[in-house]
């Protein structure tokens, strides 16, 4: 111990006021802090102005140490005042080739300041155009190199998104808002989803683990869905860090199913966003697309139905007009037949009747010749020819009205058997018909059917509220 102590400082007669003290705490930084000082900082937030002349509010950040850590170790606030910012943005933005935003690790020109309503402040005074990609822009290029070189980037490319996807595993936090309105625009739509949340965390170090965890369980039970969501509203780029985490990138990039995304705003772009199947910008969007591509595939159905009914009625007509022209052809075959056999009868009718009277003129001469001669005789004779004439006469009168009617009946059986025959030929032929037209709509019934079982099945997980 020294032979004389330093004096202790003297203590403030009573208690300071909070605006006492913060003026020597803003006397104190002025002090040790007097000039301005390069910083590097990556921009973590940043607020452009709303008008001209407006100020540019900046969130400063130190990343957290390791090529795989999130977080960061420090955090400040920063102005970049008006009519600084007019000349410090354009000029960063020619030099680099990109404006400022979140991500960008910047190296600054700040001074320390202290105010005793709004507290501790870094003015920026300048930038260093040679710091343009940020620690975390850095990681991302990293990350998608990793990607390529395993050729994950365009794996999940190669899976066929179904026509109509109503089986959704989705990835979220169940009290998210952009969970909540992606459920809120399924159910208006005028479709039935089967939605299946695996709860995740979305932010944070842990997410990517809790995330990659969701993608286990979905995996385990893959055939009951026919593609994944991974949705999460919208947050501060920081908070978004978790989706380019390589790790999560690569499970996603392997995963057997379709995994559609809606991460953030519209000016997020994560690693996951970049090796999904298809990237949407935020979880309604997500929802537009599924409801969209079920309307499509339903006026599709609609069409495919029209041009089914189309096709089948020119097929029944094609066929109709050809059954009609068979009908009568056989109609004209069997009116043709049947002349030709009424020809016939009445040439045979002819020949039948012109035998009997040719005798009958060879008798009547016969007796001419005997009159004179022997007139009794003749008479006799003629008595008696004549009953046996009569008797011949009716014999073949009778002969000939038998065969007459044996042959009128063969006749007119022939032709009801015609008739027959060609009623039953007309009718086998329609059936033919009508047999391969039902065989072909029962086909396309049973594809139809069986398509329309499949998402009635589907539905039965969460019927449509």
């Amino acid at each position: 111990m020294p032979l004389y102590p330093r004096r202790a400082a003297a203590e403030p007669a009573g208690p300071l006021t909070l605006g006492a003290l913060l003026a020597q705490v803003r006397a104190a930084l002025h002090h040790r802090f007097p000039d301005s000082y390069w910083v590097v900082a990556e921009v973590a937030e940043m607020s452009r102005p709303r008008q001209l002349g407006g100020h540019c509010y900046l969130t400063l950040t130190e990343p957290a140490a390791g090529a795989e850590a999130l977080g960061f170790t420090a955090q400040a606030r920063a102005t970049l005042w008006g009519s600084r910012y007019q000349q410090l943005a354009p000029a960063f933005a020619e030099a680099t080739g990109q404006e400022l935003r979140p991500g960008l690790r910047l190296l600054l020109r700040v001074k320390v300041t202290f105010h005793e309503q709004y507290g501790f402040s870094l003015d920026v005074l300048a930038l260093d155009p040679s710091y343009t990609v940020g620690e975390l822009a850095r990681q991302r290029l990293a990350t998608l190199r990793r990607l390529q070189e395993k050729d994950l980037l365009e794996r999940q490319q190669e899976l066929q998104l179904p026509l109509g996807p109503q089986r959704l595993a989705v990835i979220s936090s169940p009290t998210a808002a952009g969970f909540q309105d992606f459920v809120r625009q399924l159910e208006e739509a005028p479709y039935d989803f089967a939605l299946t949340l695996f709860p995740a965390l979305m932010q944070g170090e842990d997410a990517p683990a809790s995330i990659r965890a969701a993608l286990d369980a979905i995996r385990a039970r893959q055939g009951q869905f026919e593609v994944v969501v991974l949705i999460r509203g919208g947050g501060a780029k920081t908070d978004l860090l978790a989706f380019d985490e390589y790790g999560l990138a690569a499970a996603v990039a392997s995963f057997p199913l379709p995994v559609l995304t809606g991460i953030g705003h519209e000016r997020d772009e994560a690693v996951v966003d970049l090796v999904a199947h298809r990237a949407l910008k935020t979880p309604t969007a997500v929802a537009a697309f599924l409801v969209e591509r079920l309307g499509r595939l339903e006026a599709l159905v609609a069409e495919l139905a029209d041009r089914i009914a189309d096709r089948s009625h020119q097929h029944l007509a094609r066929h109709q007009i050809h059954l009609q022209r068979r009908a009568g052809q056989l109609r004209e075959a069997a009116h043709q037949q049947l002349r030709q056999a009424q020809d016939a009868l009445t040439q045979r009718s002819r020949q039948a009747t012109l035998g009997p009277r040719q005798h009958l003129r060879q008798l009547g001469q016969q007796l001419v010749s005997y009159r004179y001669t022997l007139p009794r005789a003749a008479r006799h004779s003629l008595a008696h020819e004549e009953q046996r004439l009569r008797r011949r006469s009716r014999t073949v009168l009778r002969r000939f009205a038998r065969h007459h009617q044996r042959r009128r009946e063969q006749l007119m059986r022939q032709r009801y058997l015609m008739q027959q025959e060609f009623i039953r030929l007309s009718k086998n032929h329609e059936l033919k018909i009508m047999g391969y037209e039902l065989a072909g709509l029962k086909r396309e019934n049973l594809l139809i059917r069986k398509h329309f079982t499949n998402r009635q099945l589907s539905a039965v997980t969460l019927p449509k509220k």
